[in-house]
Parts: structure tokens; sequence; C-alpha cells
């Protein structure tokens, strides 16, 4: 700072020297100190800048800088403003100093201006001496913004549980719930959420969003922002696209757990500047949603569906909602809250509100009356049309299209937990042409079929197999309620859509006005006779027949009345089937001019209406299965417009006019028939190259005539040849048939289960190399049958390249005492799970090696019913005994 004097004078006057000496050095040395400054200052900026890359890396760890690195950063920040102030003025302060700096033009001036160079010098050379230990600790994140719960969460801990186990393995990163409305998808979101608010499990950020049906993304990064602390300042003044972009870098560096409750459509993350989560990043999304579809898009592999409680469950949650002290009002309530709690078939919001409601009626009467409107029309049940109907009505309206809404409406025309068929819902919806048909019947059906994949995805229905693997669909009680409601215009016109099914009546329901209805629906119920008219000119459906649905074992229909008939112009479709006790329609079924479904199946009729036939000039579909009485078929041939018949099992004698008259039907698309082998029909209809290639389902049957009987007839063969590509269900049953022969063009492209069963003189089945489709073969008593595929006569038509039953899945060999073969070498058969072998003495050889049957879970079992056939197999080899013989059961039969 320059050299200094003093002169021994008294302590007085050496103070004042002292004094004079630093004021003179601010300005004789302020050159010096100037360049000292900058060249410090330059210094401390390198420090910054070093300070800040490590500050950086420990952040982008996802820790937080200390406060003391802020503070000393904003230190920085506020004197190097100052430096450059001074160095700004540098040039013109030197030029006003004098004497070596020891004089000054404006001294006062100089003296403050090099006085605070000294200062700011001494400043900027402290903060440059600051070592830091350590600069970063935790995060301080956002508290976990835990949502508001219910009182009472019954039933779903263990759902709970898998779905926090599910979400938090490393390889999840995005968990999608979906199922019905109100059945408490978003209280397990919640659930989850709230647990993070006592352990964060490492994440910096839990988010919560509910995106609802009205998607907007502006109002997602709006609630995005708000949770993570950028919602600050200018942000409402931002694009959208800025908004995105700092969300998504201010997140990239997080680790995060993001909530989307309620969505109805794909949310793509990048649009919401959310990263997508991977196990590297280790961030988590968590949504619920109404569709099974969404989660798919959303790109979720094992989407978790949260379903109905449990009947006991469910009571137990109606019981708490309704009160104990409520229960007790009466020894007869506690039965009638059970009835109750049937009624909401575990969905936890119907017995939440309807508990609620019921938890103030003491008496057994009150308890008494809400059984009964809940039976009859639910929705006038306190709480069913403003809270439990408008909430599931969301799943209806997000349906696309009004034909899918349609078909909906329509499940709700079957009686309560109907099993309803889905191959029969869709002829339904055909004939009633919410489905359009005119492009063909099969192309129809596979619409029909989307339609109710779209409907469960939605969980607006449930799929499932019934008894007999018949593909079949229910509707849930409350969705069903639901449905009525909407069909019905939300409860203001309950006579348009009349559904009584099942609900034990014995006449036609009294309705105040005929003309507005439009269906009706009275499946399973006691009537006998239908006598009278109607003016019903409306009415396009009517439903009178019963199903796979209830427990009336089957329909009383016993008599219609003529004049049933006469006032129904724009009926579409009549339902009669299952009336086993109808033995004739009357004349006036021909008023049915717009007539297009007609369902006579297991019904007692013995003729068809030969009048009544000729008006039903629009009939497209005629189902006339299992009619034990049915005498003929007589002038069906009228029926021109006719696209589906069907004729399974019923018991009509087929002559050579049978069969003239259903080659006339020209629109004929889909043909189901069972002949017997001693009509004088069957040789031609098997000839009858348009018959076969419209059948969808034959039987061959001789079960006409008594085993003691036919072992006196004589065999006879039968050819199959040209095209039969519809054929699903081919079954040949008591018949003395001793071949089937096959022409060069034979095909069987959709057979998919074929039965032989107590056929005598068969001896192969060497046709089914032309199934590429079989699924499942079942053969039974077959005292001749020697291979399943011969070798000779496959090489006759001359089959190269073929593998037979590549999707085979089922094969049942029972009683075939001569069975030797079913195929001469090895096969692959990729998706055969089940070989059951029981009495075939002579089968010592399986066409199976260590690579053959389904592979992996699920994969091949072989039944067998004595172990000395088991024993006696020859194995291709050492590996394959190995491979099956862990796999073999013994079974009695």
């Amino acid at each position: 700072m320059g050299p200094s004097f003093s002169i021994p004078f008294d302590p007085c006057v050496n103070k004042v020297f002292q004094c004079l000496d630093k004021r003179v050095s601010y300005t004789h040395n302020l050159k010096k100190n100037l360049v000292d400054l900058e060249k410090t200052m330059g210094e401390l900026n390198a420090k910054r800048e070093d300070l800040l890359r490590r500050v950086k890396r420990e952040e982008d760890r996802g820790l937080q800088r200390l406060a003391e690195i802020q503070v000393w950063l904003n230190k920085v920040e506020t004197i190097e403003s100052r430096v450059n102030d001074l160095l700004n003025a540098r040039n013109t302060e030197l030029q006003r100093l004098c004497l070596c700096g020891f004089c000054s033009k404006s001294l006062m001036t100089s003296y403050h201006y090099g006085k605070n160079v000294f200062l700011t010098l001494r400043e900027v050379e402290k903060l440059k001496r600051r070592v830091f230990e350590e600069i970063s600790g935790q995060a301080l994140t956002s508290e976990v913004e835990e949502q508001q719960l219910q009182p009472t969460i019954i039933g779903q801990e263990t759902m709970l549980d898998k779905a926090w186990k599910h979400l938090m393995e490393d390889g999840v990163g995005i968990m999608g719930m979906y199922g019905m409305g109100g059945v408490g998808k978003t209280t397990l979101l919640t659930q989850i959420n709230n647990k993070f608010s006592k352990d964060r499990c490492g994440f910096h950020y839990v988010i919560w969003v509910v995106v609802s049906k009205e998607f907007q993304i502006e109002k997602i990064l709006d609630e995005i922002a708000l949770k993570v602390g950028l919602d600050k300042g200018e942000w409402k003044e931002k694009e959208k696209r800025q908004k995105v972009d700092l969300i998504y870098n201010f997140l990239r560096k997080k680790k995060f757990v993001l909530f989307l409750d309620d969505i109805w459509e794909k949310v793509d993350l990048a649009q919401i500047g959310v990263p997508f989560p991977t196990r590297e990043n280790g961030c988590k999304v968590a949504f619920t949603t109404h569709s099974q579809d969404v989660c798919a898009r959303m790109g979720v592999a094992d989407s978790m569906e949260v379903k109905c409680l449990m009947e006991n469950v469910a009571f137990d949650l109606f019981q708490k909602k309704v009160g104990q002290k409520t229960l007790d009002c009466d020894p007869g309530i506690p039965d009638l809250a059970r009835k109750i709690a049937r009624k909401c078939c575990g969905l936890p919001l119907a017995l939440n509100i309807i508990g609620e409601t019921m938890s103030c009626k003491k008496t057994i009467q009150e308890w008494r009356n809400a059984i009964d409107v809940l039976n009859s029309y639910a929705a006038e049940f306190s709480g069913m049309d403003d809270k439990i109907l408008p909430l599931l009505k969301y799943s209806y309206d997000s349906l696309k299209g009004e034909n899918i809404k349609s078909c909906l409406l329509y499940c709700a025309l079957f009686p309560e937990d109907a099993i309803i068929l889905k191959e029969e819902l869709i002829e339904y919806w055909i004939c009633e042409e919410i489905i359009d048909g005119s492009e063909g019947i099969e192309r129809a059906e596979d619409k029909g079929y989307e339609i109710i994949g779209s409907l469960v995805r939605s969980s607006l229905l449930m799929e499932g197999v019934n008894g007999i693997g018949q593909s079949v669909v229910t509707m849930h009680d409350v969705v069903r309620e639901m449905a009525l409601w909407i069909a019905s215009e939300l409860g203001k016109q309950k006579e348009a859509f009349i559904v009584r099914a099942g609900v034990g009546l014995r006449e036609i329901p009294k309705v105040k006005n005929w003309n507005v209805v439009r269906k009706m629906s009275l499946m399973e119920n006691k009537i006998h006779h239908l006598i009278g008219s109607f003016e019903c000119m409306e009415l396009t459906t009517l439903l009178l027949g019963r199903g796979e649905y209830g427990n009336i074992s089957s329909g009383l229909i016993e008599m219609i009345s003529s004049e049933f008939f006469n006032y129904m112009p724009k009926l579409v479709v009549l339902d009669l089937s299952n009336n086993l006790r109808l033995f004739k329609l009357p004349e006036g079924i021909s008023n049915l001019v717009s007539l297009q479904y007609l369902n006579l199946k297991a019904t007692g009729t013995r003729r068809l209406p030969k009048k009544g036939l000729r008006g039903l000039k629009k009939l497209i579909h005629l189902d006339l299965e299992y009619t034990p009485n049915l005498e003929s078929i007589a002038g069906i041939s009228s029926l021109y417009n006719l696209k589906v018949l069907k004729l399974r099992d019923s018991r009509f004698s087929w002559d050579l006019d049978t069969v003239k008259e259903l080659e006339s039907l020209e629109q004929l698309e889909i043909l189901t028939a069972t002949t017997a082998t001693i009509n004088p029909g069957l040789e031609p209809f098997l000839s009858s190259h348009r018959l076969m290639s419209r059948s969808r389902f034959l039987e061959i049957s001789g079960v006409y005539v008594s085993s003691q009987n036919r072992r006196h007839l004589e065999s006879f063969r039968i050819s199959l040849s040209g095209t039969m590509d519809k054929l699903s269900e081919f079954r040949i049953e008591s018949c003395r048939i001793s071949e089937i022969k096959m022409g060069r063009i034979c095909s069987f492209l959709s057979l998919v289960e074929v039965y032989i069963i107590n056929c005598e003189s068969l001896r192969e089945l060497t046709f089914l190399m032309f199934a590429p489709n079989l699924r499942k073969l079942y053969v039974e008593d077959g005292e001749d049958l020697e291979d399943i595929i011969n070798k000779e006569k496959a090489c006759e038509v001359q089959i190269s390249g073929i593998v037979p039953f590549h999707k085979l899945k089922k094969l049942y060999l029972y009683n075939l005492p001569k069975l030797k073969n079913i195929y001469w070498s090895p096969l692959p058969f990729p998706c055969l799970q089940t070989v059951e072998v029981k009495r075939c003495r002579n089968l010592r050889k399986l066409p199976l090696n260590s690579e053959s049957g389904k592979q992996g879970d699920n994969g091949l079992v072989i039944t067998y019913s004595e172990t000395s056939w088991i024993e006696g197999v020859e194995w291709e080899d050492e590996a394959t005994k190995i491979h099956f013989l862990f796999s073999c059961i013994e079974k009695e039969y």
C-alpha cells in the first residue's frame, strides 16, 4: 500500500498523522489496488465457476445445495456488480490524480473512490479465501400431498398390497389399474399416494393429478408445476411449449412418482413434460382408467383389474355403512340387508350410497319396500339417479359410436345375472341392424366380437366361458340398471323399454300406452297363453324365450292366439326359444312384415305355418335347432331372403325335396344341420356344393336306429369334396360309415372341433389332414378304427408338405381297441395341452418326441386309465420318455 512515515511527536499528533497516512494511501496506491482488484475478481469468478460445476453434479444426483453455498454465491454476484462499477470508472478517477498520487484535482472524490476500491478488494479477497468442505445435503422436497379418504375402506387390503408391490418393482415404470366406475380405483390409488407421506422411498417428488374425461394438457401442466414449485413468476405468461420444456428439464434429473387419476384416453407423457419412467431413472407413473384399452395404449404390459368385492366382504362394508344400531332395530332387518347388499353385486359405490340411505330406516316395512323398489325399477331408489348411475354413465358416454352404445343397452334386455352367449347376442345385433350385415354375415359377426371386446375392455361387460366351452358375457347388475335408465331416457319414458325378465309373470304386464313401447323383454316368466292383440305400432323387439339365463327349466308358453301379432308392423326380432310346449305357430305371424329374426329353438314346433311364412319376406335369420317334434320344413323356400338357417339336432326327415328347397335359398350364407344316415336326402345333401360350402355345423347321425338293428345295416361310404371352409364343428355319431372319402379339392379351414362317436366300421380319419386349424378331436367307441391319419391313404390323395394337428389343443381317444397309429412319425404339436387315452390297448406308439407338445407352463399332459398301457408305450427315444413320463397322470374313468 506504499511507504508511510512517522515523526515522534505527542501521541495525539501521532494518531493524526497515522490517519492522514491511511487516507493518502487510498489515492497514492489506487492504481495498484485497481490492478489487484481486477485480478482477484477474476480468480474469484473462476472459483465460483468451479463451485457451480460441483454443485450441479451433486444436484444431478438429486441432492440439494447447502444454504451457505447459496449465500456465498449471492455475495459473489453482488460484489461482482460493485467491482464492475469501480472498474468502469477507473480511467476517469486515475486522470484526477497528480504528484504521484499524493494529490488530486478533486481530493474528496478521489479519496472516496480509493477507499471504496480498497475495501472492495478486501471483501473479494475474503470471499476468495472461503473453503467449502461440503456443498450439498439431502434434497429438500415438497411434502407429499395426502389425499382425503373415506373413513370406511373394506376389502381392498389384498389389492392394495398387490398394487404397491407391483409399482415398487425395479422393472415397472408405468402401472395401470382399470375397472368399472365405482369399483374403488381412485380409493386404491389414493391409498398408494398416502403411503408415500410416511416413507418417501427415495423419491424427490410425489405428484397427484386428476385428469378426468375433459382432458386438458394446459390444466395438467399447471397442476404439475404447482406440485413441484414451478408455478411462480412468469409461469402463466409462458407458451405451452415453454411450460412443457421447463417441466421436462426440471424433472429429468429428479426421481418422481406421478399419479394420474381417472384418465379416459392415452396421456402422452411427452406432451405434459414428463420424462418416460425407466429402470435407469427409477421414476414411476401410476394411473386409473375405466378401459383396459387405455392401459394398452399407455404401454402397460400387465394391467391390473380392480374387481368388485366378494359377497361376504361386500356385506361387511354394507353393514358398516348401515350401522349396527339400525340392524338391531328388528330381527328381520339383517336378512333383508343381505338381500339388498347382494343387489349391489360387490360394487363399493353402490354399497356405500345404498348403505347410507338405509342407515336411517328402522322398520322392517321400510326395508321390504326398498327391496321392492330395487327389484322393480332401481333408478327410483334414493341416490341411484343422482350419485350412482350418472357416474357409470360416463363410461357409456365415452363409447365411440352410437352402434356400440346401442349394443350395450341391448344387453339389459336379458334377466339379472344372465349368462349371455356372445353368438346369440351378435345375431340380435345384426338382425336389429345395429351392425351392418349387408357385406356378409361373417364380416358382421367379426364386427360384433370387436364390439363385445370394446365393452369388456371398458369394464361394462364381463366375459367368460360356460360349462360347455361357449364364449359368454355377463352384465353387472348396477351397469344393467344404468343401461335401463338410459334406455328409458333417464327415467322419463319407462314404457319405451320394458324389461320384466325373470320376475315370474303369469300374464303380459299392463302398459298405459302400447304405442310408445319399442322393446319388450319377458324372458324367463310363467306366461302360458299369449291372447288378444295389442297396438304396438313402434315395437321392434319382443323376447319371450328362455336362454341359459335363470333357474326356470323351460319356457311355459303353450299357445299364441291368431290375432296376437296383428298390430306389430315394425317388429324385427321375435324370440320364442325354449318353450317346449309351444307346438304350433299362428298363421297370423304373417302380419310381421318387418320381421328379420325368428327364434324357435327348443320349441315343440311340429310344422312351419305355410301361409304364415309367405308374409315374412324380410326374414334373414331362422333358428329351428333342437326341435325334436319338427316333422318337416316344407315351404321354407318362400323365405327367399333367408341368410341364416339353423337346423342342428332337428328331427325332421330329409328328402330330396328338402334339399332342393334349401338349394333354392339364394341368399343363404350360414347353415347348421343334423341329418340321419337313413334319410334319403343325405347323399344329395352331402353332394350339394352350395349347401356344404355354407354349413357351419354338420352332424351325421344314426340315432334313430337302435344299436341292435344297426348291426344288421350295411356299412356305407360318404364323400366330402369341395370347399367346406365355413364348417366349424363336425360330428358323426352312431353310424356304420366305413369310409370318409375325400376329393382332390377338399378344405376345412374353419374346422375346430371334430367328434367321432360310436362308429363301428370306420377305419381311419385321414380327412383331418385338410383341417389345419383343428383344436379339439374326440374319438370314442370305434371298434374298427386303426389309424387317425392313414399313411397309404394320405399318399393316395397326394398330400405333401402338410403337417397335421399344428393347432390341436385337446385329443381324446376312448375305447378304440384296434387303434395302432395316430400318425406315422413324430409331430411338433406346438399347441397340444391334453391327451387322454382310455382302453386303447394296441396304441403303442405316440407321434411324439422330446420337442413335441406345448412347452412351459400348462404344457402337454398325458392322461391314461391303465398302468399297463403307459408301461407298454414305445417312446421315440429316452429323452422323449423322460420328458413325458413326468407329465403322465393316471385317471379313473
